[in-house]
């Protein structure tokens, strides 16, 4: 038992370790009981190439469900990644991988971020966008960081 409950927090500890650091938000309604509805821009950093950080901005509903954690996200979100240092590849990448993912709602509604290498322009390109269990939204948002020609993408 001992055991399952130290495996189950090695587990939560390292989800915790994935998510997003919050940079800031802006209010865009006010709610008279719970938190104000807000854009919420986040940071995180890729998780296999060291040097890119990407900041997503995505909306957040408050109210009284937003509160206890029962609302539901609007789909809308944009993303920006940067080259913020030296990159270094943890690795050969996938010619697309998931890199980061958020709940956006209780009933199976997530924001994704997704890696995708140009090998032939040498430039990892990112994509957000929301799904859910039964139906996604087409409302997304694209960006690249270029990589020096000199500093081949290590592809799988």
């Amino acid at each position: 038992m001992h055991k399952l409950l130290a495996a189950t927090l090695l587990l939560g500890a390292a989800c915790t370790a994935a998510q997003a650091e919050t940079i800031g938000s802006v209010d865009t309604v006010f709610k008279l009981i719970g938190p104000d509805h807000k854009i919420v821009v986040e940071a995180y950093d890729d998780p296999r190439v060291g040097g890119v950080s990407c900041y997503l901005s995505r909306a957040k509903t408050g109210g009284i469900k937003g509160a206890v954690g029962l609302a539901e996200d609007k789909a809308d979100a944009a993303v920006a990644c940067r080259q913020v240092g030296p990159l270094q590849f943890k690795g050969k990448l996938p010619r697309q991988e998931e890199v980061f993912t958020e709940r956006a709602s209780i009933f199976f509604k997530h924001v994704r971020v997704v890696r995708m290498v140009d090998s032939k322009r040498n430039a990892l390109v990112y994509l957000v966008y929301s799904d859910r269990l039964i139906e996604g939204s087409p409302k997304n948002s694209v960006t690249a960081v270029a990589v020096p020609g000199e500093q081949p993408i290590p592809v799988r």
